[in-house]
């Protein structure tokens, strides 16, 4: 379904998805509207999508924990509630209007957005904790992993939010940890998509190797650059991902 000369374009979109995403979140919004433009069906754009994300998603992960920013044993609880939730998300895709979710997290992006203006300072050093990791773990495994099945877009800046309001992490720590929950929504997703036979496998894989260099390339500019490099992006990236939203939700 996906023409020769497409993938070279495929490739492109996913190589500044992997770049975006392994920052701030937000890569789905260019390579699934770019899917879908080639004429894929909407369940087989994001099945397809979801492979290449694993890609992106784990190589970001595996950048930031070769740099120290991942703490394995904190992640095991998170991981296993995000998978859950992913599951039952993408099980639920094809069933239930998603008009709701589309005329909602706008709203919640632009609340995102407002917190991190009016106070320019959160995410510079580690906070004391407002949660116990337990009942975090609880509410935003399930809840961002259910969304990321299905729905997904602003997945990563909504965790990045919940690791420094919840847990006090400072920014850059808050992205690393991200990244492990993204790939850990990201690779149930794709399982339950695989098992529904919704995923093409040579855009997917194309798209993935781009989401490796991407991802690898963001992940590497934010160990060395930190908080001031990412405070730009993360906000840029979440008014690019509300105008969107908003004008797909209200107007499109």
């Amino acid at each position: 379904m996906i023409e020769p000369w497409q993938l070279p374009l495929l490739f492109l979109a996913a190589f500044a998805a992997g770049f975006v995403d392994s920052i701030a979140g937000g890569g789905g919004l260019i390579t699934v509207p770019v899917l879908m433009s080639f004429g894929l069906p909407t369940p087989l754009a994001l099945g397809t999508n979801k492979l290449q994300a694993t890609f992106g998603s784990g190589s970001a992960t595996w950048h930031y924990a070769r740099a120290g920013l991942v703490d394995w044993r904190a992640c095991v609880r998170g991981f296993l509630l995000t998978v859950i939730g992913a599951a039952i998300g993408t099980l639920l895709v094809q069933r239930i209007d998603d008009q709701l979710l589309r005329r909602l997290i706008p709203l919640l992006l632009i609340a995102v957005a407002l917190v991190m203006i009016l106070r320019p300072r959160l995410g510079e050093q580690d906070l004391h904790p407002r949660m116990k990791p337990l009942p975090f773990e609880l509410i935003f495994g399930l809840s961002l992993g259910f969304y990321d099945g299905f729905f997904g877009p602003g997945t990563g800046t909504f965790w990045t939010m919940a690791f420094m309001l919840g847990l006090g992490f400072n920014l850059t720590r808050a992205t690393a940890h991200t990244k492990v929950m993204n790939f850990a929504s990201n690779a149930s997703s794709l399982a339950v998509f695989l098992l529904h036979g919704q995923v093409l496998f040579l855009p997917g894989l194309v798209m993935g190797a781009a989401q490796l260099l991407g991802a690898r390339l963001g992940a590497g500019m934010v160990v060395r650059g930190g908080t001031r490099f990412i405070r730009p992006v993360f906000l840029s990236v979440v008014f690019a991902l509300t105008a969107r939203l908003l004008w797909k939700a209200y107007f499109g």
